[in-house]
C-alpha cells in the first residue's frame, strides 16, 4: 500500500545497521504536588535521553519507508494500524530491545507524531485540564482546578513543536510562520489556540490552548460549583428568557465564555442566532444558528475580515439575537447599534475587573474606533442597549465566582447609573488557602427589566426568584 514500505520491510536484517539499545529506562511517574484538592499526577513518565534518541531513529526510518501521500488517503484507524505495523518491523529489523510495555508507549508516541499533536494528544485527552501552555520544546505547563503546574511532556526539537502548531492552524486555513508569527485559531472541539513563534519568542514557539470539556457546563452545574448561588441562577435563567441584553465582564481565566454558553442554553429553538467570533468557539445548541468567524490577512496583506466587519454583515442576515464572542474594539459601537434596533437578547463578552469599569472600557473602545460622538452621547446610547452585566472573576484560590448580576438604570447628569442585583462576598479562608464566601441579594424587589418579565410570561417567576434571594443569603462556598 505504501510506496517504500514494503522494500523496507522486505530488505534483509543485514542491510540495516545492526544496533543494540540498551532497555529504556523509564522512571516512576512524577509524585503530584500536594494541593487542596490534590491535582493528578503529571500525564507523562520522566523518560530518558536513550528513550528520545531510540524514536528520533526509528522516526527516521519509518519517514523513509512510507508514502506519505498514500497515508493521508487512509482514515486515521487505518494509517495508525500501518503505521503500528512499520515501526515493529523496525524495531525487529534494528535489534532494538524494548518491553511490551516500552514498545506500546513508542508505537503511540510515534502514531501521535504523525497522525495527531504529538506530545500534547496525552494533555487534550484529560478533560481536568483547562489551559496547556508549551514553552518551547521542553518546558509544558497545565492548570488544574485552578493551579498551574509543571508536567514532565517535552518535544523532540522546537522544529517538532513548530510541525504541530502549523498543523493546528492549517486546520482552520491560517498559518504561522517567520513571516506571519502571531497566530490565533482552535481545535476541531472548539478550544482556542493561540501560537507565536520565533523571531517574536525568544526560546521557540510558545503555544497556548484553553482547553473545552467535553461536556458543556450547565447554569445547574455552576450552582453545584459554588459560582453562583440558586436564586442568582435563576434570576440568570429568567434574564435569558426575557431577552435581556447582556454584557458578561471579566478578566483573562475568569470563565466569561463558558457563563456565555450557559446563558445561551434558554434561547429559545425558534430564534435566528448569529454569533461572531474571533475563533469558533461558543457551542450553541439551538437548531438555527450561523457562526461567523474573522478572517486574517493573507501574505499579501490583504483580504482580512474583522469582527466589525462581521457584525455590520450579520445585521443584514435577519438575526433575531446576535451574539459577539469577545468585544475588543470598536465593534463596541456596531453591537450596542445591533441592541438598540430591535435584536433584543443579544450578548457579548469583554475584559473588565466590575461593572463601573466594564461600562467605561465600552466607552473607551467606542473612542478608540475614532469615533468622535460626545461623551454623553455614548453613555446614553450604552445606558439604552445594555440591560444587565454579569460580572465573572477567578479569584486569588483559583476558584471561580459570578460576583455581580448588575442592571444598567440610565443617566444622572454625565453618570451611568446601576443598581446590583446579587453580589459575592469573601467572608475569609480556610487552612487550605481556599477562599470562603456567599452569595446574597441586594434586596431590590423590582428591579428595571420587570416589565419585559411581564411581556415574556416571567413575572410570577422572577417574583418568586427576588423572594427566596431576599429569604436565603445563600451558605458559605
Amino acid at each position: 500500500m505504501f510506496g517504500r514500505r514494503h522494500s523496507a520491510a522486505a530488505a534483509p536484517a543485514a542491510a540495516l545497521p545492526q544496533t543494540k539499545v540498551a532497555p529504556l529506562q523509564v522512571s516512576e511517574p512524577a509524585a503530584p504536588r500536594r494541593a487542596d484538592p490534590p491535582p493528578p499526577p503529571p500525564a507523562e513518565t520522566t523518560r530518558s535521553e536513550d528513550y528520545y534518541r531510540t524514536k528520533s531513529m526509528i522516526f527516521g526510518a519509518l519517514i523513509e519507508a512510507i508514502d506519505l501521500a498514500q497515508l493521508a488517503r487512509l482514515d486515521t484507524e487505518t494509517a495508525r494500524e500501518e503505521i503500528r505495523d512499520i515501526v515493529s518491523e523496525i524495531i525487529g529489523l534494528k535489534n532494538i530491545v524494548l518491553s511490551i510495555a516500552e514498545q506500546e508507549e513508542l508505537l503511540d508516541d510515534i502514531c501521535n507524531d504523525v497522525l495527531g499533536y504529538g506530545p500534547l494528544e496525552p494533555l487534550l485527552a484529560r478533560d481536568d485540564i483547562a489551559d496547556i501552555m508549551v514553552n518551547g520544546a521542553n518546558r509544558t505547563f497545565i492548570e488544574v482546578s485552578g493551579k498551574i503546574q509543571q508536567t514532565n511532556v517535552r518535544f523532540r526539537d522546537n522544529q517538532q513543536l513548530m510541525n504541530i502548531c502549523q498543523r493546528i492552524v492549517s486546520q482552520v486555513g491560517r498559518r504561522v510562520d517567520e513571516a506571519s508569527p502571531i497566530c490565533d485559531a482552535r481545535l476541531p472541539d472548539g478550544s482556542r489556540v493561540n501560537v507565536i513563534a520565533p523571531p517574536l519568542s525568544i526560546d521557540g514557539p510558545a503555544l497556548t490552548i484553553r482547553k473545552f470539556k467535553k461536556d458543556k457546563l450547565t447554569l445547574d452545574q455552576l450552582v453545584r460549583f459554588g459560582a453562583i448561588s440558586p436564586e442568582g441562577a435563576q434570576i440568570l435563567k429568567i434574564i435569558g428568557k426575557v431577552r435581556c441584553n447582556i454584557v458578561i465582564s471579566g478578566g483573562t481565566g475568569s470563565g466569561k465564555t463558558t457563563l456565555l454558553n450557559c446563558l445561551t442554553a434558554f434561547i429559545e429553538h425558534d430564534e435566528r442566532v448569529i454569533t461572531c467570533e474571533d475563533a469558533a468557539e461558543l457551542q450553541l445548541q439551538q437548531p438555527h444558528v450561523v457562526r461567523l468567524e474573522t478572517r486574517p490577512a493573507n501574505m499579501e496583506g490583504q483580504g482580512q475580515i474583522t469582527m466589525r466587519d462581521l457584525v455590520k454583515n450579520c445585521l443584514r442576515m435577519r438575526p433575531e439575537r446576535i451574539i459577539v464572542g469577545e468585544v475588543r474594539g470598536p465593534e463596541a459601537f456596531d453591537l450596542l447599534q445591533a441592541m438598540n434596533t430591535g435584536h433584543d437578547g443579544s450578548m457579548g463578552t469583554l475584559h473588565a475587573n466590575s461593572p463601573r469599569e466594564c461600562l467605561s472600557r465600552i466607552e473607551s473602545m467606542i473612542t478608540m474606533g475614532g469615533f468622535t460622538l460626545p461623551s454623553r452621547t455614548l453613555r446614553e446610547m450604552i445606558c439604552g442597549s445594555v440591560d444587565i452585566i454579569v460580572q465573572a472573576t477567578r479569584l486569588r484560590d483559583g476558584s471561580r465566582r459570578i460576583t455581580h448580576i448588575t442592571e444598567v438604570l440610565g443617566m444622572e447628569g454625565e453618570v451611568i447609573t446601576t443598581q446590583d442585583l446579587f453580589l459575592y462576598e469573601i467572608l475569609g479562608e480556610d487552612a487550605n488557602g481556599k477562599l470562603i464566601g456567599r452569595h446574597r441579594s441586594t434586596g431590590v424587589g423590582r428591579p428595571k427589566f420587570w416589565d419585559r418579565a411581564r411581556y415574556y410570561g416571567e413575572e410570577r417567576a422572577l417574583a418568586a426568584a427576588l423572594d427566596a434571594a431576599a429569604e436565603q443569603a445563600g451558605p458559605a462556598t
